[in-house]
């Protein structure tokens, strides 16, 4: 009675991917765990890849978002596998990896996205120059008369200090200098989409995938649907970042977003992915 007991209780743990102590005493195998954490930009993509390979795969992947400094601080710190981050680490965040692990970390390229800069369809203002978004974002260009819009003040939003798509865009459009100081900061891509939704004169930026309900600027005559021409001035990677070549679970859910499968869930949430062709492949680089 009790070897049946056993059978069954083994069968159940098999079959539900639990762990469960078996029956004569001994240890039943442990579930593998990812976890990752790291960009909100990136956080629908991750949450899709993470859905998808846990229906053909028994690890289990926990995602979580916070933003792609506070990822990087969590890989930093071994408390996840997985960083997904919408920037390149830092300098100095390469040293403190180092210090703290003995290795640089490396990266995946994981899919392409445009920085998109978002204003409310009613606005009448379809494309900025360098110079104009510059002014825009740092402050000092205030009213929307001065770029072809109505006389009336420009509402700046602003992405959270942690994003990846703030500093990105800090180094990239505003040439590293500091936001506009009466912007006004909100948590997620989503509340600032919400936020130009609901208020034709304001102004914010964030991933491509999350625009669909907003005007996407042309910047110098070029949309971000050109990311792949390489003209537009603020397309980039999005990335997946481990501390050492990733083994077990982690190098199998990696390995599952460089396929075509993988590829197609970066299109169908709205970034781009890595190639047209599924031929082509881009391996785990060293963090330089």
């Amino acid at each position: 009675m009790r070897s049946l007991a056993c059978a069954r209780a083994a069968s159940l743990a098999l079959a539900l991917g639990t762990i469960l102590g078996a029956c004569a005493g001994t240890s039943a195998g442990r579930r593998e765990v990812v976890r990752l954490a790291g960009s909100d930009t990136m956080l629908l993509l991750v949450r899709r890849w993470a859905e998808e390979f846990m229906r053909g795969d028994p690890a289990l992947v926990t995602v979580e978002g916070g933003g792609t400094a506070a990822g990087i601080e969590a890989l930093i710190a071994g408390s996840i596998d997985v960083c997904a981050a919408s920037r390149p680490l830092a300098p100095e965040e390469v040293e403190r990896l180092f210090k703290r692990t003995g290795s640089l970390g490396v990266r995946f390229l994981v899919a392409r996205d445009a920085l998109s800069v978002y204003v409310n369809p009613a606005n009448p203002v379809r494309n900025l120059t360098l110079l104009q978004l510059k002014g825009v974002f740092t402050g000092r260009v205030g009213s929307w008369h001065k770029l072809g819009g109505v006389e009336a003040p420009i509402h700046v939003l602003l992405q959270p200090p942690n994003s990846g798509s703030a500093r990105f865009f800090q180094n990239v459009a505003l040439d590293g200098e500091p936001f506009a100081p009466r912007g006004a900061t909100l948590p997620t891509t989503q509340a600032i989409v919400a936020a130009v939704e609901a208020d034709p004169l304001a102004i914010g930026f964030g991933g491509l995938a999350y625009g669909a309900s907003v005007t996407l600027l042309d910047l110098e005559g070029t949309g971000p649907g050109q990311i792949r021409s390489a003209a537009y001035p603020l397309s980039r990677y999005l990335y997946l970042y481990t501390v050492r070549e990733p083994a077990g679970a982690t190098r199998r859910l990696i390995d599952s977003v460089l396929t075509p499968a993988g590829q197609s869930i970066v299109e169908q949430v709205g970034f781009v992915p890595l190639w047209d062709s599924q031929r082509e492949r881009h391996p785990a680089e060293p963090q330089l």
